[in-house]
Parts: structure tokens; sequence; C-alpha cells
């Protein structure tokens, strides 16, 4: 799950001490949602350990990640654990496994997965916080054991090119034998002629900067078996807001898709060459007026400045074995932007370990991920 504009991009948190009050209050609802816990829909009581996030260059080994608790380490133990430090806009995160739950009771350990009911459906793989962009990863529990070689990145790419109110957080994972990275972004913005190529520039230097510490295990998010790439990307529809207000009304997203410049830098070989976008069937997330349906530019005069509303809110994924099973958006209302869900069937190598002595076989299994979207939005 990822977040743009977590905490408001002002000065104070861009430029000093990291907010992440509303990362552990969201941390906390999805927790509860996931697993069907009491307060899932909303509010929250009930107690929460310190956000747990990695510092960026944290690496774990298989081995460490199977034996260490999810829950936020000791003193000691964060002592002893202590990452290789790597100059970063994110220097200022901690390290720490963290199970985020309202008890500290209840673990999500080796040998240990509890909730309230004893049965929690997922855990927490890591979370990351760089100013306003957030991501999380969370995993089913019959899986946790499979997870290794965990390891985050920050590409900061906003004031002066470097702060992180714009750029990215990538994640890198195994499960089983296949390698997964999931990257989130929040690109620069601006709907002006050639604004574009400085989204282009911005991923350019998110993959030539991304990088993960030496191992076994992939250094560059290209290196990945299977990436999504998700996030606020911010490619706007080059048509006058009249027109492309018209055409949503009339749901013709195709004639909008032709303008898209995601779509066409795409086609043009500028940037994203390889990736995969699902079919859109659903309008623009992009701008709404506070707390409404309406998009913005509709309680603007004619003469002044109206934001096209546009599709910036992006999922695009890369690698073989991955299949899209569905791409929607949701109708929340407490932002300007949409948000957009997808889902994935992932195929999964993993070692056949009733074999591997005698040949070292591997079998091909599929990780099906469950489906949390109750329905398809039906546009056509």
């Amino acid at each position: 799950l990822r977040f743009q504009e977590i905490v408001p991009l002002n000065a104070g948190n861009v430029l000093g001490s990291e907010d992440n009050a509303p990362a552990r209050k969201w941390l906390r609802l999805i927790r509860r949602t996931l697993n069907g816990l009491p307060g899932g829909g909303g509010g929250g009581g009930g107690h929460c350990d310190p956000i747990a996030e990695l510092e960026d260059g944290f690496e774990t080994s298989s081995d460490l990640f199977r034996r260490r608790s999810f829950q936020s380490s000791s003193r000691s133990d964060r002592t002893q654990l202590q990452p290789e430090r790597r100059h970063s806009v994110c220097d200022r995160a901690a390290d720490s496994w963290l199970e985020v739950d309202d008890d500290h009771n209840h673990d999500c350990g080796h040998g240990s997965f509890s909730s309230v009911d004893g049965k929690s459906k997922f855990c927490m793989v890591a979370s990351k916080q760089m100013v306003g962009i957030f991501l999380t990863v969370w995993i089913k529990a019959d899986l946790k054991n499979a997870v290794g070689n965990l390891k985050v990145s920050c590409v900061g790419r906003g004031l002066m090119g470097y702060l992180g109110n714009k750029g990215s957080i990538s994640i890198s994972m195994s499960l089983h034998r296949t390698s997964f990275c999931f990257v989130c972004s929040h690109l620069s913005s601006g709907e002006r002629d050639g604004d574009e190529l400085r989204r282009n520039s911005d991923v350019m230097e998110i993959l030539r900067k991304t990088r993960f510490p030496r191992g076994n295990s992939p250094r560059t998010i290209l290196d990945h078996d299977r990436i999504v790439w998700l996030g606020d990307l911010n490619y706007r529809i080059s048509l006058s807001y009249r027109y492309a207000k018209a055409l949503v009304e009339m749901q013709n997203w195709r004639a909008l898709l032709e303008n898209d410049q995601l779509r066409l830098e795409q086609r043009n070989g500028r940037v994203f060459e390889g990736w995969n976008e699902g079919k859109i069937c659903f309008p623009p997330t992009y701008k709404y007026s506070n707390n409404s349906d309406r998009y913005a530019g509709e309680n603007v005069h004619p003469k002044e400045k109206r934001r096209t509303p546009a599709w910036c809110d992006r999922i695009l994924w890369c690698g073989r074995g991955l299949r899209q099973l569905s791409y929607v958006r949701g109708e929340s209302r407490f932002s300007d932007h949409r948000p957009v869900y997808s889902v994935f069937l992932a195929e999964v190598e993993s070692v056949n370990r009733n074999r591997i002595k005698k040949s070292m076989s591997y079998s091909s299994s599929r990780v099906e991920v469950e489906e949390l979207l109750p329905f398809d939005y039906g546009y056509n």
C-alpha cells in the first residue's frame, strides 16, 4: 500500500523532523482491516508501538528475517544489529521490525502469529516514510517464513533535486526464490508543456540511483524478477479542461488515453519502455474538489486556470510471472485524488524440499493475492 502527501508538504515537514504520527494511525487501521479486527472500518483506540521503518540501505538475511520477531526490537538488539548507514534523505528513519498491534502480547515472531483471536491473516513485512511518501508491505501469515533479503532504498527528487518531498521509496524482498521490488513514487507536478519531460527525468534518476546493499540479491530495481511501480506519477492529459471534461462525461476513455502523457511517452520510448499497465476503465483520478465528486475546475471561473482531469495515480508492472486480475479506483473523498487498486496473480519459484538433496530441482508455485476489492466498477 502506498500513500502520497501523508503529511502536508510544508517547509517544516520537508526540512525539519519527520512527522510519522499519521503513518502510525494508518498502519493500525490497515492491520485491523486486513485481519478483520474491531475498528477496521475507522477510528482508533488501543495501543500502537512506534512506527517501524527501515533505514535506507537496511538489509536482512533470510535467516535473520526468520529468527527475529516482527515486533520492535529492544534497544540492545538494535545496537547489535545496526545496519551500515548510507548517505540519504532518509537518515532520520529508525530501523526495527514491528507487527503493528494493539497489544504488546500479540506478536508476529517465529512460531507465533497471533491477534486477538490468535489467527492473524496478515503481517507487516516493512514500512518506510520519506516526508510525504509512505510505502508499507504486508504478507499472508502462512508465507512469512518464506520472505527474506529485505532491503530499502530511497531517492529524493524534490527541492534542489534532492529533498524528499518528491522522489521514491523502493522495498526489495524475496519470496521463496523469486525477487520482488515495490516502488512507490511521487513525481514532479505541473501541466505546462514540457512538464512531462521532468517526470521522465525523475523516473530515469530513480532507476539510476536506487541501489540496494551488496549481496546475492538484486542491486537495482530492474534486476528483480517481479516489479510493481505505483504512486502519483503526475502525468497529465494534453487536452483543454473543457474538452477533457466532455470526454469524461461521455466515458470516452479511449479518446482521453490517446492524449495521456504517460501512454504517449511510453509509445515514443522515452519512459517505462517494456513496462505494462492494465486497461483503464475508470474516470481520471485527479483533481477533485474537497469532499465531493466534482472535479475542481467546475467551481473555477472560466478565465482562471483549471486543472484538467488526469490519471495521475497509476500502477505499472514489469517482469514475467505477473498477471493482473483487476485495476480499479476507489471513491474515498478525503483527498483531491481518488485511489487506485490492483490485484495480481504472481508466480513464485520455490524449492522442492523433498528432492533437493538428489536433484536440486525446483517447482513453480503460484501465490495468489487475496481479492481485497469487492467489485469492479464496470466502466466500458
